[in-house]
């Protein structure tokens, strides 16, 4: 393998009490029910308006007659608050070290908006560790579609049997499966192994020095 791209929230962070927190005080702007942190769970991967969507419709807006409303205020709270409490799962620092040192080239696909996907990457890892950060843009289908997977291969200069793509969710399956790159799924994320199997998960792991057997 020359390359691993990694999805971000689940898999290399643990980003559920920014998520949460930002939804939470959306809704309070709004003026309505707050969502728990196991919702947030079960909401986020799909990017965020399918993330305010769900939020949204938990809090009893069925008609999403607020969404645009809604995403105007996340994306502002979100943008601030980021990388609140934001921190890497046990030994993904260690895992990335060693795939550097190996020669891996390393990139982040993620559905969260670019923006804040760069900005997650270097405060939480600085600015040398992955070749490539890649958030949510309009000019690139999110995932499950293949084509952020497509674009960072092109940047790094590597073919699809020498890129390992590495996630956390069903979505994350589904794109490196559509993607037609080896798949890893990680258990410490947003989803339990019981989830990724029935979604058709080829490899599972249960901890970041796990993957270095793969590369």
């Amino acid at each position: 393998m020359k390359a691993c791209i990694f999805d971000l929230d689940g898999t290399l962070t643990n980003t559920l009490e920014s998520l949460t927190y930002s939804v939470k005080a959306t809704l309070r702007e709004m003026n309505l029910p707050e969502i728990t942190e196991d919702e947030c769970r079960r909401f986020v991967g799909n990017g965020a308006r399918v993330l305010m969507e769900c939020s949204l419709r938990a809090s009893g807006e069925e008609n999403l007659k607020r969404l645009d409303e809604g995403m105007e205020i996340y994306g502002r709270i979100f943008d601030e608050n980021c990388t609140y409490h934001v921190t890497p799962y046990e030994g993904i620092t260690q895992m990335l070290q060693a795939l550097k040192e190996r020669g891996i080239k390393l990139a982040v696909l993620s559905n969260k908006p670019h923006r804040q996907t760069v900005k997650v990457v270097r405060e939480i890892f600085g600015e040398d560790v992955f070749d490539y950060a890649q958030g949510q843009r309009e000019d690139i289908a999110r995932k499950p579609e293949p084509a952020g997977v497509y674009y960072l291969m092109e940047q790094m200069q590597v073919s699809k049997e020498e890129c390992l793509y590495v996630g956390d969710s069903e979505v994350d399956i589904q794109t490196g499966h559509n993607a037609g790159v080896k798949t890893i799924s990680v258990a410490w994320g947003f989803r339990d192994q019981e989830t990724l199997a029935a979604a058709g998960a080829d490899v599972i792991i249960g901890s970041p020095e796990e993957l270095l057997q793969f590369v």
